[in-house]
């Protein structure tokens, strides 16, 4: 049924039928009683799926990743659609329109996307004003932070701060965004002293706010040495984990395609291997003492559990979700309870790592091309 809609939807340019959902979420969103009816018929509720993370609870591991609510006050029509999580942003101190459009492009037969959005959001002040009025919110939310494009990097650690003081009441989880390649030199602070700099000073402000959990995007683009040192760098700052991983320059299985020619980041499916990839490296070296989300080329329940079993935590979609609709959470939440089934395992915590832990190789990513 949504495959059809989806090429109907796919006719029109990538922003466009953004704004159209957007407003049907928000709308849903703002009705309490219609959200939360919605979620008990697409969310799974089972405590087996539960996952404890971060000193929070979620109550599936698969949560939205950041990027479709760019501020927007959406998160709570998005929790409706059955996400144990839902990660906004990335939000900047300060309104900024990001880059000119078009900036969002699909590539159908790859099952992916590139954007260059640039950070587009109304900056920290208004996204914590339509955050403090969601009227819905069974699941944590997590804030994606950035510096806006005009802040030079020697002054980076500012903007991540502003940010975070204006959300860290909103947020449940912060997460520290250097690994886009949309704003220009950003993935430079990817380099160990320069996000030492801002780590930080962050971790503590985060610490005299209550504890809040402070994470690290990485980009997959980086050399596993380098991602090596970024996970100490981690747990030697005190963050509470890393996400794994942003877009990529890189344009895997899309050699030929026009659109792949586009500047910008691409995910979805053809991220998948790479993913898996940096999350068994961390998890190999670190165990849970650094808790991951797994996120790049999520489409089903097979991928998600793939993911935990390499040693992902949490696990999020985006680009899935573009491509799999409103059914997309329900789908892998019952998927993955069919896999712990037949795993014979209790719950979905007790899968975390669990090749790893065998001493099995990393999972490999399958062949998955067209719609």
């Amino acid at each position: 049924m949504y495959g059809l809609l989806r090429a109907f939807l796919f006719l029109f340019e990538p922003e466009r039928i953004h704004r159209f959902v957007s407003r049907l979420i928000r709308f849903l969103g703002k009705h309490a009683g219609l959200a939360a009816l919605l979620r008990r018929r697409l969310a799974v509720e089972d405590e087996r799926l539960a996952v404890r993370a971060f000193g929070l609870r979620f109550p599936s591991p698969l949560g939205l990743a950041a990027g479709f609510d760019k501020g927007e006050g959406l998160a709570a029509g998005l929790f409706a659609l059955g996400f144990g999580s839902v990660e906004v942003g990335t939000i900047t101190p300060r309104p900024q329109p990001g880059n000119p459009q078009p900036r969002m492009f699909r590539l159908p037969a790859q099952q992916a996307l590139i954007n260059r959005m640039g950070f587009n959001n109304a900056g920290a002040a208004e996204a914590s004003t339509r955050y403090r009025l969601l009227a819905f919110r069974p699941g944590p939310l997590g804030i994606n932070l950035g510096k806006n494009k005009e802040t030079p990097a020697e002054r980076a650690a500012e903007d991540y701060l502003a940010a975070f003081d204006a959300l860290a009441d909103v947020g449940d989880y912060f997460v520290v965004n250097v690994s886009s390649p949309n704003t220009p030199g950003l993935r430079d602070l990817q380099a160990p002293e320069a996000l030492r700099s801002i780590l930080v000073p962050l971790v503590a402000a985060a610490q005299a706010r209550g504890g809040k959990p402070v994470l690290l995007k990485l980009a997959p683009d980086l050399a596993d040495e380098d991602v090596d040192a970024l996970s100490d760098l981690a747990r030697e700052v005190g963050l509470a984990g890393l996400i794994l991983a942003n877009t990529t320059i890189g344009r895997p299985t899309a050699e030929g395609e026009p659109v792949a020619k586009e500047a910008g980041g691409m995910s979805g499916a053809p991220l998948l291997g790479r993913a898996l990839a940096l999350v068994s490296r961390v998890y190999l070296r670190h165990g849970s003492r650094l808790p991951i989300i797994g996120v790049g080329g999520i489409f089903d329940a097979d991928d998600a559990w793939r993911m935990i079993r390499a040693g992902a935590t949490l696990v999020q979609g985006y680009t899935g979700f573009i491509y799999g609709g409103p059914g997309y959470a329900h789908r892998i939440e019952r998927g993955l309870l069919r896999h712990l089934e037949q795993a014979g395992l209790p719950g979905i915590e007790a899968a975390v790592g669990l090749d790893a832990r065998e001493g099995a190789a990393t999972p490999s990513a399958p062949a998955r091309l067209g719609v």
